[in-house]
């Protein structure tokens, strides 16, 4: 979809590309995670919902890791969870990352996504 709107002497040009595999990308499984952990939804349940997600999307891997004070315990931590091929060591893979911070009651956890797409 495009649309062009007119102010006075500028021109505003705006594309709207849709999604067609949501869960596919890095950006709206990290926000989807971290809506979650804001809910009090526990972290490793969280992190295996993600997985299984993916899988019904042609990706084929993800990693996902979470670190900051996982359950409210005292000592932060980090937690991932790898499924499928996750080749980071080379530059020609289709790879999407994402960041997202979680603003939870017991501080803020990051949140860092990895999907090998399918070339």
């Amino acid at each position: 979809m495009e649309e062009s709107l007119n102010f006075g002497n500028q021109k505003l040009q705006i594309n709207l590309n849709d999604i067609i595999q949501p869960y596919g990308e890095p950006r709206i499984l990290a926000e989807h995670i971290a809506s979650q952990l804001e809910n009090r939804v526990a972290f490793r349940r969280t992190m295996k919902k993600a997985v299984e997600l993916l899988k019904k999307t042609t990706g084929r891997g993800i990693k996902i890791q979470i670190a900051g004070r996982l359950n409210g315990n005292e000592m932060a931590r980090s937690e991932w969870v790898r499924e499928g091929r996750v080749p980071l060591q080379t530059i020609r893979a289709p790879i999407g990352y994402c960041y997202h911070p979680a603003q939870t009651i017991h501080g803020v956890s990051g949140i860092k996504v990895w999907v090998f797409r399918d070339t």
